[in-house]
């Protein structure tokens, strides 16, 4: 009988709001045990498996479970199996975006169905990531296999649990507490399977003493008739301590999908049949009966025969077929027989009790179908049923002894295979052509570990040889397949010897051809790095940016190029010498057939490097010289400028400055009349006017230097800017001077100063001017002053400056000094005027004090033309008298003055002038 696994539906709304039933703590991914060396490889096989068991119903499988599932196609049948959905299309391209759209296409619908991916992404299994690979599976187990398990209000691991203990709590020896320990020793897989299918295993004979066996036979049983794949080693569970929960779980599950839906099955079956028999129970009782009779006498008649051939079978496992088939008779198909001949005794005698309780004739079967018959018959059957089975144990006894010779050898012969696996390839392989010098000594020292390794498999083949031998010799029925596997395995490791030395041959070879390439490649790189250098150095010279300003210059830089361009063939040579040693080495690699990585590894320069260099070199020399010689022709042409220019500018700036002197000499001169010089400084300045051409036309000269970024030139120390300030400041003295000239003019006219006055004031200020530039400093003013008869105090003379230089120039003009001696000249006439009043009042015997306290309006004076500096000075110091008796009275009525000397400080004055009231 073959269980089918239900093709489960699930409800995403469920899930989403259920996820936390299925993914308890425990069942959480936990991807640092999930690799557990003692665990990975049952959850390798369990995996793989279990995928393999969904995978056939698509008419594929998978073989390694991290390289299978890269491409991401399998894995998304995988899910369109187990979920009966469709999936999106996969990507059809084979480049690794391609994979990692499908991977994620069939993570995408893991997520969908409310499932927690913990640091599971497409990349790391395209990458073949064992660890996330199992993950993914695990995960999804976990929600198409584990989640829908349900008992009595749990779910997963938990009813899951709870199913297997309630199924295996009769059992003997049977304690299910969890999904690793509790299943070691077998008992609880062949529980599980016995409660549900007692034809398929006999409970009574396992031992706890034989988990091996007790394991094999579950997963056997499982295999063949419940349609459940082998996942887990027997020797794997028993030699780990603990082993992986996952992984039992996994297989678990299957037998609960396998169980659990026929059993719903047969219960509303037997509801169904309950019900009609309930219903039809009068009607059919004596048709069931004859029926029932008719079939278990059939039954007897044609299962006798099958107990009584006795012909034994040369194999161990048809043997234990047969056995298998007698238990599965015993388990499951004699007790329905055997509850069927109950039920037809108890049909009878309760179909009899009805019919008389019915007051109906008693019921009376077909000829030979009397219960008497039907034991008869039983009875006979159980006879011949016991010597068939003590027939089948002693058969089974004598092909035990020669199953185990040849399991032993085809286990040994397995491990030697699986040691030799790939071995000859690796062998074979050349990938010493393509090794450096230091790969090359790993690969010696790495072939050595083989050979050593090599020598300690010898007895191990011997073993084999003996095995064979003995099995010959016992007359085993598939003799000629042992003979065959073992001459198989004898050649190989003949084959295994010769390549082990040829191949040693080959890397002792290589290895001595590689210590020369070695030596090449460091003598390159010793001769290529200041070559290198030198053609780096030689490149930013030749590219650098240079800047000068003269045609020396120019040719020093030319000079240099020259000196550089005669170091060219020997440089050339060196490059030859060093490519040298490069045709050198590729000649070696040629001619015995080395693989050149193309890597020094002593220098990151490569031979086109140094070629491409030296290219770059050579075509920038050229460029070099057409940049020096366009450089000569533009300072050539600088050149040119810089002298036209200094030409004109060594003209006119001596003009410049002899117009200026000429200008300070006319401005000095006291020769002639006023109007004579107005003339003179007038045809200076037009002929200044008309000189401005020359001025202009080296303007047009500077901006040709300043536009060819001309700004020093040797030939001349005048700049544009001298010129200018010169021309500038020219202007300017010959407008100040007319200017002067006109003032002096005004003020001759206006204060009636005759020509010869005029002339005294200019030779004194000009005596005065010890720079001969038309203006007297502070001390030269004040001595000037001083030599006129002024005897000055600080105080006076910072008031007359503020007079003569109202601008605070610091400098005193000839208009000033003017104008202030015209000034002075005015006040002492109004005291001339003052004086003679008062004499007049005085023979009035008026006195001074009166009259300066009268009313200014009421004092009548009477001009006079006489400007003496003594009356002057006398009426400055009685106003200054009075002053200090009542200064109030002075400041109201008067104008007064402090008093200051002027030729002469110890002047007398007549007694008379003085009245009393004066003293």
């Amino acid at each position: 009988m073959m269980a089918v696994e239900p093709q489960a539906q699930y409800n995403t709304s469920y899930m989403m709001s259920e996820e936390h039933q299925y993914m308890s703590p425990e069942d959480e991914w936990d991807r640092d045990l999930l690799l557990d060396p003692a665990w990975e490889k049952q959850q390798r096989k369990t995996f793989t498996a279990w995928c393999n068991s969904h995978l056939r119903k698509a008419g594929t499988q998978i073989e390694n479970i991290e390289d299978d599932f890269r491409n991401g196609l399998k894995l998304m049948l995988l899910l369109e199996v187990i979920s009966g959905e469709r999936l999106p299309k996969p990507d059809k391209g084979k480049m690794r975006f391609h994979k990692i759209a499908n991977v994620n296409k069939a993570l995408d619908f893991i997520c969908s169905k409310g499932v927690k991916l913990v640091s599971i992404g497409a990349e790391e299994i395209v990458d073949g990531n064992t660890k996330m690979t199992l993950g993914m599976i695990w995960t999804i187990i976990l929600r198409f296999a584990i989640q829908d398990i349900s008992v009595e209000e749990t779910s997963a691991k938990e009813g899951l649990l709870l199913w297997c203990q309630r199924k295996t709590a009769p059992y003997r020896n049977v304690n299910v507490q969890n999904f690793h320990i509790s299943w070691k020793d077998g008992l609880a897989l062949c529980a599980l399977i016995h409660r549900h299918r007692p034809d398929l295993i006999d409970y009574s004979k396992l031992r706890k003493d034989d988990p091996i066996g007790n394991l094999n036979t579950a997963f056997e049983v499982a295999e063949k008739y419940l349609d459940i794949p082998k996942m887990l080693d027997a020797e794997d569970i028993v030699n780990t301590p603990k082993p992986d929960e996952k992984a039992i779980m996994t297989y678990v599950s299957c037998f609960y999908h396998a169980f659990a839906g026929a059993e719903q099955a047969e219960t509303a079956a037997n509801r169904i049949c309950k019900v009609l028999a309930v219903n039809q129970e009068n009607e059919k009782l004596m048709e069931e009966y004859e029926k029932l009779a008719s079939e278990l006498l059939e039954w007897i008649r044609k299962t006798i025969p099958w107990l009584e051939n006795r012909m034994a079978e040369q194999q161990m496992k048809a043997m234990q077929q047969k056995l298998e088939d007698f238990r599965d008779y015993r388990r499951i198909h004699k007790p329905p027989r055997v509850q069927e001949k109950c039920q037809l005794e108890i049909n009878f005698n309760t179909l009899q009790t009805k019919l008389r309780l019915s007051n109906r004739p008693a019921f009376m079967p077909s000829e030979g179908k009397m219960v008497s018959d039907i034991a008869n018959a039983w009875k006979g059957l159980e006879q011949v049923e016991k010597g068939y089975e003590e027939w089948l144990l002693t058969e089974i006894r004598r092909l035990e002894r020669l199953d185990h010779l040849a399991e032993k050898f085809k286990q040994k012969c397995s491990l030697h295979q699986s040691w030799t696996s790939g071995k000859e390839e690796l062998l074979s392989m050349k990938d010493y052509e393509s090794a450096s010098l230091m790969e090359i000594r790993a690969l010696m020292r790495k072939h050595e570990a083989f050979e050593s390794d090599l020598a300690a498999h010898q007895d191990r083949v011997e073993q084999i040889a003996a095995i064979a031998q003995e099995l010959n010799e016992l007359d085993y029925h598939d003799a000629s397949s042992v003979n065959a596997r073992c001459q198989g395995i004898c050649d190989q490791w003949d084959n295994l010897g010769t390549l082990t030395q040829k191949r040693r041959d080959s890397l002792e070879r290589v290895e001595k051809l590689w210590e020369t390439i070695d030596q090449l490649y460091l003598e390159f790189a010793k001769r290529a790095a200041p070559f290198n250098n030198w053609m780096d150095g030689a490149m930013e010279d030749l590219q650098d940016m240079f800047i000068v300003h003269s045609t020396e210059e120019i040719h020093s830089l030319i000079t240099a190029h020259d000196q550089f361009k005669a170091t060219l063939p020997e440089a050339d040579k060196e490059r030859m010498a060093t490519m040298g040693i490069q045709s050198e080495i590729v000649k070696i690699a040629q001619t015995y057939g080395i693989k050149l990585s193309g890597v020094n590894p002593y220098t990151n320069l490569s031979p086109q490097d140094i070629t491409n260099k030296w290219e770059a070199v050579k075509h920038l020399v050229p460029l070099r010289d057409q940049m020096l010689q366009e450089e000569v022709a533009r300072q050539q042409a600088n050149e040119r400028l810089r002298r036209q220019f200094a030409a004109q500018a060594n003209i006119i700036g001596p003009w410049i400055q002899t117009k200026m002197e000429e200008i300070g000499h006319v401005s000095v001169d006291i020769a002639g009349s006023l109007e004579e010089q107005m003339n003179n400084l007038k045809q200076y300045e037009q002929n200044i006017i008309n000189y401005k051409c020359n001025i202009d036309k080296l303007e047009g000269d500077h901006q040709l230097s300043q536009e060819s970024l001309i700004f020093d030139n040797k030939h001349t120390n005048y700049t544009m800017e001298h010129i200018r300030v010169g021309w500038e400041q020219l202007l300017t003295t010959i407008a100040r001077t007319i200017n002067e000239v006109e003032n002096q003019i005004l003020t001759r006219d206006a204060k009636g100063i005759s020509q010869e006055q005029l002339n005294e004031f200019r030779a004194s200020f000009n005596h005065f001017d010890r720079k001969r530039n038309g203006m007297m400093d502070p001390d030269d003013f004040r001595a000037c002053l001083i030599s006129m008869g002024y005897d000055l105090g600080e105080v006076e003379f910072a008031r007359i400056m503020t007079l003569v230089d109202s601008n605070n120039t610091g400098v005193v003009t000839f208009q000033a000094f003017i104008d202030f001696m015209t000034r002075e000249t005015a006040e002492t006439d109004t005291a001339d005027q003052v004086m003679a009043s008062f004499k007049i009042l005085a023979s009035d015997k008026v006195s001074l004090h009166h009259v300066l306290h009268q009313p200014h309006d009421q004092v009548h004076w009477s001009r006079r033309p006489s400007r003496s500096p003594r009356l002057h000075l006398f009426l400055q110091r009685t106003l200054w008298r009075e002053r200090l008796v009542n200064p109030l009275s002075c400041m109201e009525r008067a104008t007064c003055k402090p008093p200051f000397p002027l030729l002469s400080s110890s002047l007398h004055f007549p007694p008379l002038l003085y009245g009393e009231s004066d003293v």
